[in-house]
């Protein structure tokens, strides 16, 4: 089979990792267009990652008009977004797009609605649902799971852009929301959400607006409990993305989604099963597009799980902005 033809819009850091992955995968994709407002950047894209062969464009409609392509990978940040999906979906191109896909609810299911009328593959970039240890507790007989919590914890300026919490969606919306996603991928669709958020520790910090200290608890209709708490005042260079669970049958501790330990609690003296991967989930969940592509097939986490994610993180935020719980449909 030719490699399916792929462009990249919006060449900043994560472009890197994917185009990496292209790469790697170069017997069943090539990268043949870069697309950034700044030339300088997709030129850059280009030549590192084609050796100067993807063409380079400044506006994603120039590019979808005049390339022969079958994948697009999004990477703009959360308020870049215009109507590049809707563009791409007439052009019958599947997509890899990178978390939140929106800023609203209303943005994120016109793209689901576009891109399901279109009948194209999605992917959003949840990549920690291709971890290995996570693959194995869902093949494990835990019963349900009764009580999640996760955090996540950094300490970085980041870009101009994710300070600005009109333009990122602050912490929650554009990090935390891949432990919600997991939350919700794990345990199911919360009914409610009350949620605490405040600035502590960059108040001084000029353009500084996102929250750098938030806690979220959720429940599901069950009565199960989700917990999860960030910061990014934490320990500088590190960035640590942990979860717990207490399942019916079993306790398990993530390190992260490739690295965890299993204590079954069903049975007196069973083994805990200890888990330590070392898998690529990028090049994982660009190996699930292709082969839904390939294939016909559903991908892990199509433009709809985005979507559901991006609700539950944005419900959290208008709790936190409210200081009143939300009850979500």
């Amino acid at each position: 089979m030719k490699p399916l033809k792929t462009a990249i819009l919006g060449c900043g850091g994560f472009a890197k990792r994917h185009a990496q992955v292209l790469q790697q995968l170069s017997s069943q994709v090539e990268l043949v267009a870069c697309c950034d407002r700044n030339a300088w950047k997709a030129q850059e894209l280009s030549a590192q990652y084609s050796a100067g062969q993807a063409q380079v464009f400044t506006h994603h409609s120039e590019m979808l008009e005049s390339t022969d392509l079958d994948i697009l990978i999004i990477c703009l940040p959360p308020y870049g977004h215009t109507d590049e999906v809707e563009h791409a979906t007439r052009r019958g191109l599947h997509l890899l797009m990178e978390k939140p896909i929106a800023l609203s609810r209303e943005k994120a299911w016109q793209m689901v609605e576009a891109s399901e009328k279109a009948g194209i593959k999605t992917q959003v970039g949840f990549m920690y649902r291709f971890g290995e240890a996570l693959e194995y507790l869902r093949t494990l007989d835990s019963g349900p799971i009764g009580l999640f919590s996760a955090r996540y914890f950094c300490n970085a300026l980041h870009a101009p852009w994710w300070r600005d919490k009109e333009k990122s969606g602050g912490q929650l919306v554009e990090q935390v929301i891949h432990m919600f996603d997991l939350m919700r991928y794990l345990m199911g669709e919360p009914c409610t959400v009350y949620a605490k958020q405040a600035n502590l520790f960059h108040q001084q910090t000029p353009g500084y607006t996102a929250e750098d200290v938030s806690a979220t608890i959720c429940t599901l209709p069950n009565g199960s409990i989700g917990v999860v708490y960030a910061s990014n005042g934490a320990i500088p260079g590190q960035w640590i993305k942990d979860f717990r669970l207490v399942a019916q049958n079993l306790t398990a501790e993530f390190g992260d989604t490739n690295q965890a330990q299993f204590y079954f609690t069903a049975q007196p003296g069973v083994p805990s099963q200890t888990i330590q991967s070392s898998r690529d989930l990028y090049l994982a969940q660009m190996q699930d597009l292709i082969q839904a592509i390939r294939t016909n097939g559903p991908t892990r986490t199509p433009l709809r799980e985005g979507a559901k994610s991006l609700e539950l993180a944005l419900a959290a935020r208008q709790s936190a902005e409210s200081g009143v719980e939300v009850r979500l449909a």
